[in-house]
C-alpha cells in the first residue's frame, strides 16, 4: 500500500489485514520500489500523487523488474490520470474517496487471474520497459489452459497462450498482463465479436464492477504495440455498436 496520507494507509492496511492479507506500507515512491524488490508482493496499491517520485514514474520503474498487479489510486476523477496510469502498466484504478471493501474486491478479482513466472524485462515498441510475457505459474492457468491453447497465427501476428508470448513478423511484442489476457480472449474465438462486458467477464472476472472504458484503453495499447494504425486494424477490429473481434492480419 503506497500512499502519503497516514490516516488513509492506517485504515486500508487494517482492513486488508483483517481480510487475511499480509500488507507492507510505504509513503513515497522510492521506499515503495525498495519494498517491492524485497517483498515481491502479488499486488501494489499505488497512489498517483506521491512526493518525490510520483506514482506514474514509480509504476514505470516497477514494471522493469516486477510483474505484480498494480491498482492505481487517483484523487481526481480525471480521465487523464487514468490514461497515464494504465499506459505505464497499471491493471486497474480507483478514484478517491473509495471504500476499503471496494479495494479488497478489486484485489481479490485480480488475484483470481492467472499468474506468470517473473522474467527479465524487455522493451516495448514505444521504448518503455515492461516485463516479458512469460509462462503461467501452473497448470490451472485460466483462459489459456485447455484444448484451445494452441499457437494462433493471424498473418504476421502469432499468439502463444501457453507461453504467454506474442510476436509480429518474428519480433517479440511485450504486452502487460491485462493486454495479453485481452488479446488471448479475442484470439481464442477469432470470428466471434466480443462485447466489452464479455471481455471484462473473461479477463477481470464475472461480477467485476469496473468501468467498461478500461477495455478500450487496454486494447488501444495492444493495437499500438502490434503496429495497427488508426485506419489499418489488421489484428484487433472494432465492430461499431457491439465490441471487438480479431482481424485476419
Amino acid at each position: 500500500m503506497v500512499d502519503d496520507e497516514p490516516d488513509l494507509v492506517r485504515v486500508v492496511v487494517g482492513y486488508l489485514e483483517r481480510e487475511g492479507f499480509a500488507v507492507r506500507a510505504a509513503g513515497d515512491g522510492q521506499t515503495a520500489l525498495d519494498l517491492v524488490r524485497a517483498a515481491e508482493p502479488d499486488v501494489v496499491v499505488l497512489d498517483l500523487g506521491l512526493p518525490g517520485i510520483d506514482g506514474v514514474e514509480t509504476c514505470r520503474q516497477l514494471r522493469t523488474f516486477s510483474d505484480c498487479y498494480v491498482v492505481m489510486l487517483t484523487a481526481r476523477a480525471d480521465e487523464v490520470d487514468m490514461l497515464i496510469g494504465l499506459a505505464v502498466g497499471a491493471d486497474d484504478y480507483l478514484t478517491k474517496p473509495f471504500s476499503p471493501r471496494e479495494l479488497t474486491a478489486r484485489i481479490r478479482t485480480l488475484l483470481r487471474r492467472p499468474r506468470r513466472r517473473p522474467g527479465p524485462a524487455t522493451t516495448a515498441q514505444d521504448g518503455s520497459p515492461e516485463p516479458a510475457a512469460g509462462p503461467t505459474a501452473g497448470p490451472a492457468a485460466g483462459p489459456a489452459a485447455g484444448p484451445a491453447a494452441e499457437v494462433r497465427a493471424f498473418g504476421e501476428l502469432v499468439v502463444d497462450p501457453q507461453a504467454r508470448e506474442v510476436s509480429v513478423a518474428g519480433a517479440p511484442v511485450a504486452l502487460t498482463r491485462t493486454e495479453f489476457d485481452l488479446l488471448e480472449a479475442l484470439s481464442s474465438r477469432p470470428r466471434v465479436v466480443f462485447t466489452r462486458q464479455q471481455l471484462m467477464d473473461r479477463v477481470w472476472g464475472e461480477g467485476w464492477s469496473g468501468d467498461e472504458h478500461l477495455v478500450d484503453i487496454h486494447l488501444g495499447h495492444v493495437r499500438r504495440k502490434l503496429g495497427d494504425g488508426p485506419g489499418a486494424s489488421r489484428y484487433v477490429v472494432t465492430v461499431r455498436g457491439v465490441g471487438y473481434r480479431m482481424g485476419p492480419g
